[in-house]
């Protein structure tokens, strides 16, 4: 694809080392990645991500997408997921592009366009589906995408230039394959919302223990609905997610502040060190000790987030 193409040889120019890169355009990213990474868990904000050389495959559960640049994936709320890059060398580095969703620019661009059924996807489904998405790229998204990203190489053009194509690209995001989908990130009352709420509690809420009843009253939701809706979202249940939260809150503690693991699983919420370490080795496939030397010696830590 052309649009690819062009976006590869702007991220060469742009991009020199692997790693996460924030740039001056406002909730833009550039990501590359010189050689395959090992699977990275994390927990990935709503975004739009596009790969525009190299693959990568993410999991959701027990659901694995694998994208590359001829598709784009969307994330609709805070999902832990699972990220590998799968094709990448020093010769064709992976080159992606995220863009943070602001809810706020949805929502006034949702109230000055029709909704359109016919490509939504869902048609006028209204439940809270999956989270997290991967359809075909479109060459209008990715002409949009390239404009965006090549103001990066004229500084001064991004006041005025970036909110113009960051807004075609939510349009076109809106009347594409997950018009339905953004269109319940926009709507405070859809479930999907109402599911965000109940993930927001468990986020700053992390290392505490709730009822399923008054997470329920936080989102709104009767318990039955909140279990029915929360599971098709995040692949999970509410007591899985925080779980998760949990051990990678502590994966961070132990990497970042060299916390001990009984410590690191203390302050998560955890009261017994061998139900800790147990649930540790689990989810990342060795002992808190082991998992974090394989990790210091890892250079794409940050590499779930695109």
């Amino acid at each position: 694809m052309r649009q690819a193409d062009e976006l590869a040889a702007v991220l060469g120019r742009l991009v020199t080392l692997d790693g996460v890169h924030q740039t001056a355009i406002p909730r833009l990213a550039l990501i590359r990645s010189s050689q395959p990474t090992e699977p990275m868990h994390g927990l990935h904000l709503p975004a739009l991500c596009i790969i525009v050389q190299g693959r990568k495959q993410v999991m959701l559960g027990e659901q694995i997408y694998l994208y590359d640049r001829t598709h784009y994936l969307v994330v609709s709320v805070d999902l832990p997921i699972i990220g590998q890059v799968v094709e990448a060398s020093a010769e064709a580095p992976y080159f992606s592009v995220r863009l943070d969703l602001d809810p706020v620019q949805l929502s006034a661009l949702m109230l000055e366009s029709k909704p359109n059924a016919t490509r939504s996807g869902e048609g006028g489904h209204t439940g809270a589906g999956p989270g997290l998405a991967v359809n075909p790229a479109a060459p209008e998204l990715l002409d949009a995408m390239l404009r965006l990203v090549r103001l990066l190489e004229t500084p001064d053009d991004i006041a005025v230039l970036a909110p113009l194509a960051e807004r075609e690209i939510l349009y076109r995001l809106m009347n594409g394959e997950q018009a339905a989908r953004l269109r319940q990130i926009a709507t405070a009352e859809s479930k999907l919302q109402q599911v965000n709420k109940a993930i927001g509690w468990i986020r700053r809420n992390y290392d505490k223990t709730f009822s399923i009843e008054a997470l329920a009253s936080e989102a709104s939701m009767s318990p039955s609905a909140l279990h029915q809706h929360f599971k098709a979202v995040t692949a999970m249940s509410p007591l899985q997610y925080q779980k998760q939260l949990r051990l990678q809150e502590a994966r961070r503690l132990i990497l970042g502040a060299a916390l001990d693991a009984a410590s690191a699983g203390f302050r998560v919420g955890y009261e017994s060190p061998s139900q800790f370490s147990r649930e540790y080795r689990r989810l990342f496939g060795a002992p808190p000790l082991r998992d974090v030397a394989r990790l210091r010696g890892a250079s794409a830590l940050e590499m779930v987030g695109a």
